[in-house]
């Protein structure tokens, strides 16, 4: 019987992506765990694999098609044994299946550095199986297999895996207890309230009509720039923001920062590390939290969401958009991880091949725009996270101190909260704990 690929849903919220490349052709044998494609969706180029043995009988969906639907044939696969010829005839007279849909596989680690820029929102985890039901049950290939085998409804099982993705051992305990069995047993899950539509601003025609014509060109708006409009519209429309700014001085810092990357070890010549003020932004930002972990939440109606680390988003510039990679448990991270993490995110975001957990999720934000010469700025909060953290430029100023004037390297940050999870007091408190690190740098060696 023929074996349907199916385009796979890359995130919870991914409705469609564009089928960059085929890296098979008719023809060609694969094996489960060979990569067939690449597919880009708003933040990022995926390389897919194949879930499935046997041979390429057709090519539903050509190399280069934009806006190919999540769960639409893309593919087929004729079993071993089965006439190629008689597949492809076939192809497209069953529902796709989503036993066949391609997983992800691990983008390619890459070195290299970057340097961030303002803030990104982001898009999340792993391919999903459809349940009869009608909601998507997140899992992986092996545990689809598995569950279709076993005759259990796996969007009936709570995931043990990343971001409660089902995996091989809640399968394998669900079959050892016995329940979860079949869909046909399973209640019908009710079906998600449709979201409601952003509001849309004037119209094509309306903003063309005060231009002159052959005064502009239309370029028309990409998959990600689509994501950021609308993800900082839902923010502003639904977050309460409020911004507490406060002047950093920097010059204990900058002399740290310059005697432990003289002191950086050296291999193949150049030194293991070399941190930047950004680098030391984060993990300050990361121990403020630790040290107030009341503002170290997310929102929800029903409860709050109080984090056990911190996880710090990065905002970077890329080509196109922004995007923010995250720097998983910071505050238990040395200065020098820190930096060499940052570098391969950043390098990796630019290339486009950050993996979906890496840029999903986080705890809180930097947004630095200080090596643009911005001295202040608010940035708009990227839900789940309750706060974001503006970064402004170091300059030299006159201050007070002691009575006297004198000068000093200051640097203006600037903290938007979710008001509904972080009030004024408390997010005062969590900036004069990110202070008091900026200022006493060698409290985030300790």
């Amino acid at each position: 019987m023929p074996i349907n690929i199916t385009m796979p849903a890359l995130s919870p919220t991914m409705e469609e992506g564009n089928l960059a490349k085929w890296l098979v052709k008719e023809g060609d044998k694969v094996k489960s765990g060979d990569v067939i494609a690449e597919i880009e969706t708003d933040k990022a180029t995926m390389e897919v694999e194949a879930v499935d043995e046997g041979t390429v009988a057709k090519i539903v969906v050509p190399a280069g098609s934009e806006g190919v639907k999540v769960n639409a044939l893309i593919a087929v696969l004729a079993a071993d044994g089965e006439d190629v010829a008689a597949a492809a005839s076939g192809a497209g007279s069953a529902a796709p299946a989503p036993k066949a849909a391609a997983a992800p596989a691990e983008a390619p680690k890459a070195e290299a550095a970057s340097a961030p820029a303002p803030s990104a929102p982001a898009a999340a985890p792993a391919p999903a199986a459809v349940p009869s039901g009608g909601a998507r049950a997140f899992s992986s290939p092996l545990a689809r297999r598995l569950a279709k085998e076993a005759g259990i409804d796996i969007s009936a099982i709570a995931g043990t895996g990343p971001h409660g993705r089902v995996v091989k051992s809640d399968i394998e305990a669900a079959a050892a207890g016995g329940g979860a069995k079949a869909a046909a047993a399973a209640p019908q899950a009710a079906a998600p309230a449709p979201a409601a539509a952003a509001p849309k601003g004037a119209s094509d025609e309306a903003v063309l009509k005060l231009f002159e014509q052959g005064s502009y060109e239309l370029v028309p708006h990409d998959g990600m720039r689509k994501t950021i409009a609308r993800r900082l519209v839902e923010s502003k429309q639904t977050v309460p923001h409020f911004y507490v700014s406060v002047d950093c001085e920097l010059d204990a810092l900058m002399a740290l920062r310059a005697q432990l990357n003289d002191a950086a070890p050296r291999k193949d010549g150049a030194p293991a590390y070399k941190l930047s003020v950004n680098d030391m932004v984060i993990k300050a930002m990361a121990l403020a939290l630790r040290d107030v972990p009341d503002a170290n939440v997310s929102w929800t109606e029903s409860a709050m969401v109080k984090h056990k680390h911190a996880d710090v988003g990065v905002a970077v510039s890329i080509p196109g958009g922004l995007i923010t990679p995250i720097v998983r448990k910071a505050e238990e991270k040395t200065l020098s991880v820190i930096s060499n993490e940052m570098r391969d995110l950043g390098k990796r975001a630019k290339d486009r091949k950050l993996k979906p957990e890496e840029y999903q999720g986080g705890t809180t934000s930097v947004s630095n725009m200080g090596m643009m010469g911005v001295k202040n700025f608010a940035a708009v909060i990227n839900p789940p996270h309750a706060t974001i953290l503006a970064v402004g430029a170091g300059e030299q100023r006159v201050i007070v101190k002691n009575g006297e004037m004198a000068i000093a390297t200051v640097m203006t940050v600037t903290l938007s909260t979710d008001h509904r999870c972080v009030d004024g007091a408390l997010g005062a408190e969590l900036l004069q704990a990110f202070k008091g690190y900026i200022e006493n740098p060698m409290g985030m060696l300790v």
